[in-house]
């Protein structure tokens, strides 16, 4: 099967206090995202992946959407909706929560 796009979603645990977004709650995060996209009906056309570290845990929960390559960063539970409106149905980036 071929996915027309992809989210991956920082779910990295760093030990010894350092920041990180497991920390953050991205698994949960996760989760919420990946059920909104079986609800909507697009599990066929996006997929949802966790990730091990995107190296941007300072940025809060991080995660990017291939194929255009775009970073978010600070992502909540509430922003999920938003990112699945705007960007994966309506391909416009969200842009006050992008990245470099």
């Amino acid at each position: 099967m071929k996915f027309e796009k992809h989210v991956f979603i920082c779910i990295n645990r760093r030990e010894g206090g350092k920041e990180c977004c497991a920390a953050k709650g991205s698994e949960e995060l996760a989760g919420v995202m990946k059920e909104e996209i079986k609800k909507r009906g697009l599990n066929k056309k996006i997929r949802i992946n966790k990730a091990g570290c995107l190296d941007q845990c300072s940025k809060g929960i991080s995660m990017v959407v291939y194929p255009e390559g775009v970073w978010y960063g600070q992502v909540t539970k509430e922003d999920i909706p938003e990112i699945i409106e705007s960007h994966l149905i309506g391909n416009k980036p969200v842009e006050r929560l992008r990245t470099t």
